[in-house]
């Protein structure tokens, strides 16, 4: 498991030293030498190490890692370049078109905004091949709640996009008055059309970030 090596590690620090850290630690071995887990190990704290905590300036919060073949390397919603683009980023990239009017890419590699300052966190950062949610319950939850305290704590303007019930259920942690908080249906086929699509949350937060002096985000993901 690679450990988290930036301005992350100080705040989250603490959590390393938890009872149930210790046990997550030892359950997520001794899952990834039984059975094939994703993301691949080293990738598992990818959002903490291509966001710098200095950086966050939008947090968008998924729930597991895909589950399928070389999708999941660490960010929410994210695939590598040449795999797929699945369902829900879809529907992200056409809910970003009618928004912004990027054009829709021909990949799903979201490391640009990760680089950008889109924290691509999921609440659980692990997952059994080819089966949702297998790793609920295990710890994670702890885990990213604590970094989600970390962020609402940031002293700044910062904008966390909550879609779907289980990233809603994390907004009675989200206390600060300088953070914009965003709501929206799941992007996933299955809800997309209950008010996704035309939620404008990506303009909106960049309309936020510009009223408090922030750089916005460049939202188009480039063809490769």
């Amino acid at each position: 498991m690679s450990a988290i090596s930036n301005d992350w590690l100080e705040p989250l620090s603490p959590e390393f030293k938890k009872p149930y850290y210790a046990k997550l630690y030892k359950t997520v071995k001794e899952e990834y030498s039984t059975h094939q887990i994703f993301p691949p190990a080293d990738d598992i704290f990818n959002a903490f190490a291509f966001t710098p905590l200095k950086d966050v300036k939008v947090v968008i919060l998924g729930q597991d890692p895909y589950h399928g073949n070389g999708q999941a390397h660490g960010l929410c919603f994210s695939v590598k370049p040449d795999v797929e683009i699945p369902p829900s980023l879809v529907n992200i990239y056409k809910e970003l078109q009618d928004d912004c009017g990027c054009y829709i890419p021909n990949n799903g590699y979201l490391e640009k905004w990760a680089r950008e300052g889109v924290m691509l966190l999921n609440t659980v950062l692990t997952v059994r091949a080819h089966q949702a949610n297998s790793h609920r319950g295990i710890g994670w939850e702890e885990f990213t709640d604590a970094a989600i305290r970390v962020l609402n704590d940031q002293d700044r303007p910062m904008v966390f996009m909550l879609w779907g019930r289980p990233a809603q259920m994390k907004k009675s942690m989200l206390n600060n008055p300088k953070h914009l908080i965003l709501e929206a249906p799941h992007p996933s086929p299955l809800s997309a059309y209950r008010g996704f699509f035309g939620c404008k949350h990506f303009s909106k937060a960049n309309e936020f970030l510009k009223a408090n002096g922030l750089t916005p985000i460049d939202w188009q993901i480039e063809n490769r």
